[in-house]
């Protein structure tokens, strides 16, 4: 396999390092085609879907992107905006915030880039600007705060098919998950509070997380402790009794069992139940998009009011709140450990500069 050309080398180029932020991703656009190309990445993904490969080709190619696209065009067109996908811009602004943030205490600055497991830019596309700028060592850590097999170890496997192609390979460091960092908890409990504040505290709180098909948990993946793990440590510092909130499991797909109990079922009944006010958060996700802004706070919303329920309020994402901001950098730190640079590092490399230079090395 023939490998990617390597950037020229500079003996005066200090290394860097590089932090490489990993998100899902998200169409380019919301239309049918636009979408189809997307849905034709993501669901094709052999940690996404788990059925054998030709089986699932042909429902895939004679079923399921024959019709979905233009369903799921209409429901990014509801929450697109000006800027583009919700998803991307949240991210690109996090990336220059946190970059931001580590500069005040990293010297040099480290380097900070965003790749997009399926669609623009890619998790190649990220780890090649790092790697183009210098960066020897470089801390990936996907924006998922749960570890799942179809989401962490999907990003995993892409970012080691990116460095299969290059002939010299950056130092790298992986962060696996963040459910339970105290920082990530601390922010989200923040966020309620502070719209609690705002507008007042509900009968309910529910916390509502991506679902996994049922065998997922039954096979050894540790996402459903996880956000049992994230739910009661965030009612914990709410100060929430167990009676006060909910845990749910969302975005169902196919016909297979998935994650119980199911959001939209829980909405309904809780909405027979007459409860008066229902705040809903997504402690899954770090940035708003479809599975929040259009499934949660439309459809789900829909479903508990039109079964009785009172008052129905989505509390938004961390998205770029600065404690989320401070969180994102201190969980980058924690991982960073021993790679910051030192005046030590730096004597070191204008020393071994001055070596190379002095034997005739090109500057």
């Amino acid at each position: 396999m023939p490998f990617l050309s390597e950037p020229a080398f500079k003996h005066d180029q200090v290394a860097r390092l590089g932090v490489l932020l990993i998100n899902l991703g998200t169409p380019d656009a919301p239309t049918a085609p636009a979408v189809r190309k997307y849905l034709a990445e993501f669901l094709w993904d052999p940690r996404v879907v788990e059925i054998p490969r030709a089986l699932w080709w042909m429902i895939l190619h004679g079923a399921i992107l024959r019709t979905r696209p233009k369903e799921s065009a209409s429901k990014y067109a509801k929450i697109w905006t000006k800027d583009g996908s919700p998803l991307k811009f949240h991210t690109e602004r996090q990336v220059s915030l946190v970059k931001g943030n580590l500069g005040a205490t990293i010297k040099p600055s480290a380097l900070v880039a965003y790749g997009m497991r399926h669609g623009t830019p890619s998790i190649e596309e990220g780890l090649a600007k790092l790697k183009q700028a210098g960066c020897a060592r470089i801390l990936a850590m996907p924006l998922y705060p749960q570890y799942a097999a179809s989401t962490t170890a999907s990003a995993f496997d892409a970012l080691s098919a990116a460095l299969s192609k290059m002939r010299h390979q950056p130092e790298l460091r992986w962060v696996k998950h963040f459910h339970d960092h105290p920082a990530y908890i601390e922010a989200v409990a923040q966020s309620v509070q502070d719209y609690w504040l705002a507008n007042g505290r509900p009968t309910k709180l529910l916390m509502s997380f991506h679902g996994l098909p049922k065998f997922s948990l039954e096979r050894g993946d540790p996402y459903h402790c996880e956000c049992q793990k994230t739910a009661r440590l965030i009612a914990e510092a709410l100060g929430m009794k167990p009676e006060n909130y909910l845990v749910t499991f969302q975005s169902r797909f196919g016909k297979a069992e998935w994650l119980k109990p199911y959001t939209i079922e829980t909405m309904r009944k809780l909405g027979k139940e007459k409860v008066n006010r229902l705040d809903v958060i997504c402690p899954g996700f770090v940035s708003d998009c479809l599975e929040t802004l259009e499934e949660i706070a439309m459809e789900n919303k829909a479903a508990f009011l039109k079964a009785g329920g009172g008052e129905f309020h989505y509390v938004p994402c961390l998205n770029e709140r600065p404690q989320w901001i401070d969180a994102l950098a201190n969980i980058l730190r924690d991982n960073l450990q021993g790679w910051l640079p030192n005046d030590a590092d730096r004597s070191a490399a204008d020393a071994a500069k001055a070596r190379a230079i002095a034997l005739g090395a090109k500057q």
